[in-house]
């Protein structure tokens, strides 16, 4: 069995597997609902073989939204249909999870499709969506023509906080086992610990222990909330690739500190941080950012994931089975086949007569092995 194959226990979550389904936002959200959509979308996941299948960033109140699009779990009546699909993925024998999310001076933009520029009076007219104010650590707009965000005030933070408590009980009732906090790639709390982003001189900003204080906050909110025996992870900018900017000896720092307080698992990408920054140059290849989980894991002695670049069965599977991380998280290569995991495991000599696959399916895939055999393809 390859190692991309065994199972991994996280407090009382078992994961039948090393894969996992990266959050991936669609945009198709109706006030933050879920709706069909999403159960099609995150189910063909779990049919298609993956350990751990995440819904996508998840606001955690109105203005912490990207666009309008997105989901959320700022109200009650959001929690049904989740519920609906958690079961589905679940009778799957997949793990169902959240990540729960605020965008800071990213919220109020444009699908990716309307064009990925700031919401404006034009789309109350266009789509009837209204802009909103973003809110941030800081006065620093995202991006060039992007309007400035609002600077938090100490109220503004206690209700972030609380805002991700409150998300998270709800998570639990929606059947989230595991429960991802979106800190990375430019959103709300990677614009905190961010030196090149958070310029405030409070209790929130100029120390590391400062600029770390919203993460750590977080998590502890979010414990408070979400039972002892399910999972809670973090998903990190590792590193900006930027100088004077955030390093992977922040992120093992952070991280330690974060185990300290009920995280079990960095997820590590990297970049984004946006603002009056040079475009940062990523050394791009195949699963370029698993050396960040490997030094994260090494230095931390916390569970990591490893992201990005992530296509080839083999290099997965390398990934586990070197300890560089303890997942492998795909995204985009999932969009182009669902059924990559138990594609992988045919490949890794780990599923020899579809045994992995739903009866349903598995059954007529291996008459059709048998005919091909026959045939001698």
């Amino acid at each position: 069995m390859a190692k991309l194959f065994e199972p991994l226990t996280i407090r009382g979550v078992e994961i039948k597997n090393r894969v996992c389904v990266s959050p991936m936002s669609q945009y198709k959200a109706h006030n933050g609902f879920a709706n069909d959509w999403h159960m099609a979308h995150l189910g063909r996941f779990a049919l298609g073989g993956c350990g751990l299948v995440f819904c996508e960033a998840t606001a955690v109140s109105p203005e912490a939204r990207r666009t309008h699009g997105d989901l959320g779990l700022w109200e009650d009546a959001q929690v049904a249909k989740l519920q609906e699909i958690n079961q589905f993925i679940r009778a799957q024998g997949a793990v169902p999870g959240v990540q729960l999310a605020h965008a800071g001076r990213k919220a109020s933009e444009r699908r990716p499709w309307h064009g990925e520029t700031p919401v404006t009076d034009e789309d109350i007219s266009l789509r009837g969506e209204a802009p909103w104010q973003a809110l941030s650590p800081t006065e620093e707009p995202y991006g060039e023509l992007w309007p400035p965000p609002r600077r938090m005030t100490e109220t503004d933070i206690e209700k972030v906080i609380k805002d991700f408590g409150d998300a998270a009980k709800r998570a639990d009732r929606a059947g989230f086992d595991i429960i991802e906090v979106y800190a990375a790639h430019g959103f709300l709390m990677h614009q905190f610990y961010s030196p090149l982003c958070n310029d405030r001189d409070d209790a929130w900003g100029g120390s590391f222990d400062n600029r770390t204080r919203l993460c750590v906050e977080v998590a502890k909110s979010i414990r408070s909330h979400f039972p002892a025996n399910k999972a809670l992870f973090f998903r990190l900018s590792a590193t900006e690739w930027l100088d004077d900017g955030w390093t992977v000896d922040d992120t093992a720092k952070l991280a330690t500190e974060l185990g300290k307080h009920g995280v079990d698992l960095i997820d590590c990408s990297s970049g984004g941080i946006g603002g009056n920054t040079p475009a940062p140059r990523f050394p791009l290849g195949p699963a370029f950012q698993a050396e960040l989980a490997a030094e994260v894991r090494a230095k931390s002695a916390i569970k990591t994931m490893a992201v990005g670049l992530i296509w080839q069965a083999h290099v997965a599977e390398k990934i586990i089975a070197t300890d560089q991380a303890d997942m492998v998280a795909l995204a985009r290569e999932l969009l182009n086949d669902p059924n990559w995991a138990l594609h992988a495991a045919r490949e890794l000599e780990s599923d020899s007569d579809f045994s992995m696959w739903d009866a349903a399916m598995g059954w007529w895939l291996h008459k059709r092995q048998r005919l091909f055999d026959k045939l001698g393809f």
